[in-house]
C-alpha cells in the first residue's frame, strides 16, 4: 500500500502498476461483523473497520465513508436504513413546495452524522495517513437537489429550469462546505458523487451542472487536494462534459466501455477509475474471475502504467466475499504473475436457460418491469423506481410493476437471457423505453397508454 503511489498516478506520473482504491463503503463493516448501519452511525466502529479493510485489502487509498444520503440527511430527508446497505431517503422536504433551503441549513463538524465521519478520519489521518490516502466522499448538487425535490425535479428540468439552477447552487454550496470540513480532518481527495449525472442528456448536464463543477474542482484544487467526478450508470454520453470541468480524476462503473472513456479522459489528461463489476464479478464471481476481470482490464487499455485507477465500479454490496478484494488487490500488486496464473482460466457464466420470461402478447395489461442494481442503495435505481411506483398510483390494478435487483443471481440471468444493457431500465412489455435516462411521469405514462 503506498499513499504516494496514488498521488504521483493523480499527478499524472508514470508508475509501475495501477493504483488501487477499494470502495469499501458498508462493506467495510462485514470484515468485523458490524452491521451497516453501525458502521454509519458510531465513530469508533467505523474506524475500527476501516482499519480492517487497510489491513486486509491494501489500498494505496479509501473513502472514509461512502453514503450518499448523509447530506440529505442533514437538510431535512427522512431515511430508511436497508439491512445490508445504506440507507435509502424516503422523504423529500421540497417535494410539494418549490422553495429554496434556508442558507442557515449550512453545516459545522457537529451537524448530523457528519461528526462521525470527521471523527473517523481524523483518528485514520493520525494512525494510517502516511501509507495510505483518504477520500472524502460528497454527494453531487444534483443527486442532492433530487433527494431534496423527489422526482418532481425531472418536471422542473423541462419547466422551470430557473429553479433547478438555484437549488443546484445552494446544494453545490453546501457541498463545498462539507468538502471543507473534511479537508480540515485531514482528506487527500475528494470524490463528488453524482449518479444522476448519467440519467440526464449533454445538454442538460452543460446548462445545469457545468458552472457548479467547475467552481468545485477549481475551489479544490485551490485548497491543495485531489479530486474525484464520480458518476454510476452508463453515463458515456457525458463523460466529455465531465472532464470539461477540470477534475483530477474521474470514476465509472461496468455500464460504460472503460477503453472508449479512457481515449476520452487521456485527450484531457485526467486519470480514470474504474470499473470492476460489483455483482457478477465482486458479489457472485470466484477469486479467479475477479483477479481475470482486473488483467484482462488493465492489458485490453494498454496504459501503459499512467493515469490509471482500478477500483470497484461504485459502493462494494456488503456481502461481497473478502477473498473476492483480497484477490483483486493481489492482481494489482502483482500484474505479471497474476496474467501467468489465469492463462487457461475461463469463467463459467451464469446460466440463463431456466429463467422464464412472460408471454408479453398474451398479458392482459401493460407489464412495467424495472431493471435495477438495488432501487434501496443506488440512487439513480430508487429515482426510476419510483417515477414507475408513481405511475402504478396513476393506473391503480390496470398496470404491473416489478423491479428486478441486479444483485440477486436471478436477475443477472434474467438480464442475460433478455439482453439487458444498462441499469436503471425500464421496460414495458418486454420492450426497453427508458435505459439510463429517467422519464417524467407523463413521458412514461405516453409510453404505458401505447400498449394498453
Amino acid at each position: 500500500m503506498s499513499k504516494n503511489h496514488l498521488l504521483d498516478v493523480l499527478s499524472h506520473k508514470t508508475v509501475d502498476r495501477p493504483a488501487w482504491v477499494p470502495f469499501a463503503g458498508v462493506h467495510a463493516g462485514l470484515i468485523g461483523g458490524h452491521s451497516p448501519k453501525a458502521v454509519l452511525t458510531d465513530a469508533t466502529i467505523l474506524t475500527q473497520a476501516l482499519k480492517d479493510v487497510h489491513r486486509l485489502y491494501q489500498p494505496d487509498g479509501m473513502p472514509v465513508s461512502f453514503d450518499l444520503q448523509l447530506e440529505a440527511e442533514m437538510l431535512g430527508c427522512e431515511l430508511k436504513y436497508a439491512p445490508l446497505g445504506p440507507p435509502q431517503v424516503v422523504s423529500h422536504p421540497l417535494q410539494h413546495d418549490k422553495e429554496m433551503p434556508c442558507e442557515c441549513l449550512m453545516p459545522d463538524e457537529a451537524s448530523g452524522r457528519l461528526s462521525v465521519v470527521l471523527q473517523a478520519m481524523r483518528t485514520l489521518r493520525q494512525d494510517l495517513g502516511d501509507t495510505t490516502a483518504l477520500y472524502g466522499l460528497v454527494c453531487g448538487p444534483l443527486t442532492l437537489a433530487s433527494h431534496l425535490r423527489g422526482t418532481g425535479i425531472f418536471i422542473d428540468m423541462y419547466d422551470d429550469m430557473d429553479y433547478v439552477k438555484r437549488l443546484i447552487a445552494f446544494c453545490t454550496r453546501f457541498i463545498q462546505r462539507v468538502a471543507s470540513l473534511y479537508i480540515d480532518a485531514g482528506a487527500d481527495v475528494i470524490a463528488v458523487v453524482d449518479p444522476l449525472v448519467s440519467q440526464i442528456s449533454t445538454e442538460h448536464f452543460i446548462s445545469m451542472l457545468h458552472t457548479p463543477y467547475l467552481d468545485v474542482f477549481t475551489t479544490l484544487r485551490e485548497q491543495n487536494v485531489y479530486s474525484s467526478f464520480f458518476v454510476c450508470g452508463d453515463a458515456t454520453r457525458n463523460i466529455e462534459a465531465m472532464c470539461a470541468t477540470g477534475p483530477d480524476s474521474i470514476s465509472i462503473d461496468e455500464n460504460i466501455n472503460m477503453t472508449n472513456a479512457k481515449k476520452i479522459t487521456d485527450r484531457h489528461n485526467i486519470v480514470l477509475g474504474g470499473n470492476i463489476p460489483l455483482t457478477t464479478i465482486m458479489l457472485h464471481g470466484s477469486q479467479q474471475d475477479n483477479m481475470k476481470y482486473v488483467v484482462d482490464m488493465v492489458d485490453g487499455l494498454d496504459v501503459n502504467n499512467k493515469n490509471l485507477i482500478v477500483s470497484p465500479g461504485c459502493d462494494m454490496p456488503y456481502e461481497t466475499p473478502v477473498e473476492n478484494t483480497i484477490a483483486i488487490a493481489q492482481a494489482v500488486r502483482q500484474l505479471d504473475a497474476t496474467r501467468n496464473a489465469l492463462l487457461n482460466y475461463q469463467k463459467i457464466d451464469e446460466a440463463s436457460e431456466d429463467i422464464k420470461i412472460p408471454d408479453y402478447d398474451a398479458l392482459e395489461k401493460p407489464l412495467l418491469e424495472v431493471f435495477t442494481l438495488d432501487s434501496a442503495t443506488c440512487a439513480a435505481c430508487t429515482y426510476m423506481k419510483a417515477i414507475a411506483d408513481d405511475a402504478k398510483k396513476r393506473y391503480g390494478n390496470a398496470i404491473d410493476v416489478v423491479e428486478h435487483k441486479y444483485t440477486e443471481k436471478e436477475t443477472i440471468a434474467r438480464c442475460q437471457k433478455m439482453g439487458v444493457k444498462n441499469l436503471p431500465s425500464i421496460y414495458i412489455n418486454g420492450e426497453l423505453r427508458f435505459a439510463s435516462i429517467i422519464p417524467s411521469l407523463d413521458a412514461l405514462c405516453v409510453e404505458i397508454d401505447k400498449v394498453r
